[in-house]
C-alpha cells in the first residue's frame, strides 16, 4: 500500500512527498550557503523536498559555469536545460541534422567531382579530343585551329566558375567542423557537469544512510535499555 505522508518544507512552506524530504544535515556545504544566502534561518535541522534541492544544485552548476567561463551562452544554457529536464544531449544534436539549400547540394557535388581522379581523367581526355580532331582530323583549318585559342578561353572560364564555388563547400565544411565542435563542447561540459551532480548525489545518499543507521542505532540502544530495565 503506497504511503501518502507528506511534509512542510522549510524554504517553500509547501507540502511536499515525505519521499522527497532531505535533511539540510546531508547537503554539500557549497549548495548549503546558496540555500542560506537565500534563506539564511535554514540550519542543519530544517528540511527541504528533493526539487528545490535540485534547483539550487542548477544554481550551483550555473555559478560554477559563470566563474569558470565568464557569460553563459546558449549552448552552456541548453546544457544546464538538458541537465534540468534529464534528457539526453546526444541524441538532441545528432537530431539537429542541417537542411542544405539547392545552392549547398550544387556546389559539394562540383567540388566533389572536381577534386576527383574522374574529373581530371575525363577533362584529359576531352583536351586530347579536342587537340587531336582539330590538328589531325580538320587539318588544323577547324572551328579551333592552333593554338587553341577557344579551348583557352573555355579552360579559363571553367576555372573561374569552379574556383568559387570549390569555396562554398570548403566554406560550408568549415562550418559543418565547427559546428560540430560545438557539440562535443556541449557533450563533455554535460559528462563534467553530470560527474559533479552523480558526485553530489553519492555523498547525499552516503550522508542520509548514516543518518538512518544512527537512527536505527538509537532505536537498538532503546531497545536493549528497556530490556536491562526489565530483567533488573
Amino acid at each position: 500500500m503506497k504511503s501518502n505522508a507528506t511534509f512542510i518544507s522549510d524554504i517553500s512552506k509547501k507540502e511536499f512527498p515525505i519521499a522527497d524530504k532531505v535533511s539540510a544535515k546531508t547537503i554539500r556545504n557549497p549548495i548549503l550557503a546558496l540555500i542560506q544566502n537565500d534563506y539564511p534561518d535554514f540550519d542543519a535541522d530544517k528540511f527541504l523536498s528533493l526539487t528545490e534541492l535540485n534547483m539550487y544544485r542548477e544554481k550551483y552548476i550555473s555559478n560554477y559555469l559563470l566563474v569558470e567561463i565568464g557569460e553563459l551562452t546558449n549552448l552552456e544554457t541548453r546544457v544546464i536545460g538538458s541537465l534540468n529536464e534529464d534528457k539526453s544531449l546526444v541524441s538532441t544534436v545528432e537530431d539537429e541534422a542541417g537542411i542544405r539549400t539547392f545552392g549547398q547540394i550544387v556546389a559539394d557535388k562540383v567540388a566533389a567531382f572536381g577534386g576527383s581522379w574522374k574529373f581530371i581523367i575525363f577533362f584529359g581526355v576531352f583536351i586530347l579530343l579536342w587537340i587531336l580532331a582539330n590538328i589531325y582530323i580538320l587539318l588544323n583549318k577547324g572551328f579551333d585551329p592552333y593554338p587553341f585559342i577557344l579551348l583557352n578561353l573555355i579552360l579559363s572560364c571553367l576555372a573561374a566558375l569552379q574556383a568559387p564555388v570549390i569555396m562554398m563547400s570548403q566554406n560550408r565544411q568549415e562550418e559543418k567542423d565547427r559546428e560540430r565542435a560545438k557539440k562535443d563542447y556541449m557533450i563533455n561540459l554535460k559528462s563534467e557537469l553530470e560527474i559533479r551532480m552523480l558526485h553530489e548525489k553519492l555523498d547525499h545518499l552516503i550522508m542520509h544512510q548514516q543518518e538512518e543507521l544512527i537512527q536505527i542505532q538509537k532505536v537498538q540502544i532503546e531497545m536493549m535499555n528497556d530490556i536491562l530495565t526489565r530483567i533488573k
